[in-house]
Formats: C-alpha cells, structure tokens, sequence
C-alpha cells in the first residue's frame, strides 16, 4: 500500500503489516529510500477512533467498492 502527499509524490510504501508484542508492526519505506518500522500500540489506536468520523467511514467503503480507473486511451492524429 502506497500513501502519497497532495503534490503526487510517494510519502510511504507499506510492505508489510504483522503482529507485533507491543501491538502491531508496520513495515515500509519513507520516500522510496528510507526503510522504517512502527509500532502501533493499543493505546495509540483507541486514541485514533476519534479520527474516524461517518463521512471517513463512508468514504473508505466506498473507495473500497470503486471499480479501479483504467487509463485512457491516447487519442491518434
């Protein structure tokens, strides 16, 4: 999974995400370069439901159910 800023350019790629002793372990790269690991710990989580409001549920079910967007053909002259 891939996270980019609003410019288009690559923030983050998740390569994996797995249990962790202190929560869950979230490995990646920052920028394409970076290597980084996190640690989401239960704490941390119950503290983010307050980001989650109906509209971002509603939202992400829906960019869920989306067909993906194929590229358009190039037009020939």
């Amino acid at each position: 999974m891939k996270l980019y800023s609003p410019d288009n350019s690559l923030l983050i790629e998740i390569q994996t995400i797995d249990s962790h002793p202190e929560g869950i372990a979230v490995v990646g790269k920052i920028m394409g370069a970076m290597p980084m690991k996190a640690v989401l710990r239960p704490e941390e989580l119950r503290d983010g439901r307050s980001l989650l409001t109906w509209a971002v549920i509603r939202r992400l079910i829906g960019m869920m159910l989306r067909a993906p967007r194929m590229p358009k053909p190039d037009k020939k002259k």
